[in-house]
């Protein structure tokens, strides 16, 4: 125990006084393209390049980049949700100095930073595509937004409207253009083909499908006109997030977009009706999720053969990186942070194939600004740059990790963990009568969607994310289901015990080692915005 105290002291102390901004130089003779490729929702079951998974899909092009490149294997994400997660990634920053005027009312009104799906971008904001183009980069971005703030998109009066009236047909087109211009202004050059949220949420029952093929239209044609000089694009699939089901996925109508119906469905990708034939030719069975996987890995698949056939992919870094973990989506448990990535380039790098580097989504801003041999050194990010881990430094093993979303703290320092469970004093007492009144309102709004009741109990307690009886829907498989869920201090040793079962903050033998990852939990929460109970 006083070997692992001193550990724990000495570590906090060194992360206190290391510089995490020292830039990593570049020897490449010329800039590399970059493409940032996010997907949705995955599961570790969805990859063949980990244990869960291995031989269970058909994606020959992601297998490829496992094969050839690093896999991250201890790759984690700040805050496992949606937004905030594009956020760490879009910026380098946590989500919770965010600067929208929403997310800052909310941290006014509860004293304290509420992480959830409200933290959003401004063309204020310092972005990794404005740095990249300032440096003369050209950016592009295809797919799934859900991060950089819209304000005044038009309503439609009835969801269940048909999407073929030319008057709703106006309506999605206008509002997509309004997005695109959005994008443009943190930092994009290009910006098309755009989800600006789930599919379920854009304003049409009729069009609350997924099209895959027509973000890859988007992603191929950027790559097409990006010519003349290096260039990022961010690619970011809506799948395999749902609706995954076969007439909402990928067999749906593919004249169905965004935007309503095209005149004619794109034809970037293999045909949807091939993936079942290429399936069962693999031995596989035909479901929503080996379907879904297929028609992901078609979109990598379709960039690849654009970058070879213009003749950029010697020169081209890929990440491949999910946005959270998804076996404890919507808490700061190992099963929603931990969340391998993978980095490919042509010949791979130094480390080889794999990297037990401790790295956060954060990270990624900086390391791809050290590719592109920008210097950073007058900006200032959360993250830190692993590219020489990826070159073959040793990793630092004095990292400690950050964690954040809804009314939930984490810190992981070595193998200790700790989490910390706090809800503003007008939330813990809220009324029954309140609590119904909460609940109602977002049992009718999603209703109306014609999505899912998670409980009609306002009896039920919170989850870690939302302050709604029972929880909302993104974290209902997680709600209560470890054992100290509801405990307010929770520390483990994921050494001894990875899935978090055996909460050690209640066990006087570990009293010592609580107290100093309060501490180091403490001095992380003096940097950010917002109170946080007993513990700011």
């Amino acid at each position: 125990m006083k070997k692992t105290l001193r550990f724990l002291a000495v570590t906090f102390t060194a992360i206190t006084l290391l510089a995490s901004h020292t830039r990593a130089h570049n020897t490449a003779p010329e800039r590399p393209n970059i493409i940032f490729f996010i997907a949705d929702d995955m599961l570790p079951q969805h990859f063949n390049c980990l244990s869960r998974g291995q031989g269970k899909n058909l994606s020959p092009n992601l297998d490829r980049l496992a094969r050839e490149g690093t896999l991250m294997l201890q790759q984690h994400v700040v805050s496992p949700v949606c937004t905030p997660s594009r956020y760490n990634v879009l910026t380098g920053n946590f989500a919770s100095r965010a600067q929208n005027q929403y997310f800052k009312q909310i941290t006014k009104r509860n004293g304290q930073s509420v992480v959830e799906f409200n933290t959003h971008i401004l063309p204020t904001d310092q972005t990794l595509p404005a740095l990249l183009k300032k440096a003369g980069y050209t950016t592009g971005m295809a797919g799934k937004n859900h991060v950089v703030e819209v304000e005044g998109l038009k309503q439609f009066a009835n969801f269940d409207a048909s999407a073929k009236d030319p008057a709703n047909k106006a309506l999605l087109k206008s509002n997509h253009d309004h997005i695109r211009q959005a994008i443009r202004e943190i930092g994009f050059d290009f910006a098309d083909n755009v989800y600006h949220d789930n599919a379920s949420f854009l304003g049409l029952h009729e069009v609350a499908v997924q099209n895959m093929d027509w973000i890859t239209e988007a992603g191929v044609r950027f790559l097409n006109q990006a010519q003349t000089q290096p260039f990022f694009l961010y690619f970011a699939t809506t799948v395999p997030h749902g609706p995954t089901e076969e007439k909402r996925s990928w067999n749906a109508d593919p004249r169905l977009t965004a935007i309503g119906y095209l005149d004619e469905p794109p034809k970037v990708q293999p045909a949807r009706h091939t993936i079942p034939k290429r399936l069962r030719a693999a031995g596989l069975p035909v479901d929503d999720n080996t379907a879904n996987i297929l028609w992901l890995d078609d979109a990598l698949g379709a960039l690849l053969d654009t970058l070879e056939a213009n003749g950029q992919i010697d020169n081209t870094v890929i990440f491949f990186f999910n946005d959270h973990g998804q076996r404890a989506k919507g808490t700061v448990y190992q099963g929603g942070v931990h969340n391998p990535s993978i980095v490919w380039r042509k010949g791979g790098f130094p480390v080889g194939n794999t990297s037990d580097a401790l790295v956060s989504n954060v990270d990624f801003a900086p390391t791809i600004l050290d590719l592109a041999q920008v210097d950073r050194t007058q900006y200032t990010f959360d993250g830190q740059s692993f590219l020489p881990y990826l070159e073959g430094q040793t990793p630092n093993s004095l990292r400690s990790l950050y964690f954040e979303l809804g009314y939930a703290r984490g810190i992981r320092v070595g193998d200790w963990k700790y989490m910390a469970i706090r809800y503003p004093e007008h939330l813990e007492n809220m009324t029954l009568e309140e609590r119904r009144a909460v609940l109602n309102d977002w049992n009718d709004q999603r209703k109306r969607r014609h999505l899912n009741i998670v409980t009609n109990d306002p009896t039920k307690p919170f989850s870690h994310l939302t302050a709604i009886p029972g929880g909302g829907d993104a974290e209902k498989k997680s709600t209560g289901f470890y054992p100290a869920y509801f405990k307010r201090d929770q520390l483990y040793n994921l050494a001894q015990d990875p899935n978090e079962q055996n909460n050690l903050a209640e066990n006087p033998k570990y009293t010592a080692v609580l107290k100093v990852m309060q501490n180091a939990l403490k001095e992380q929460l003096k940097t950010l915005p917002g109170g946080f109970g007993d513990l700011k």
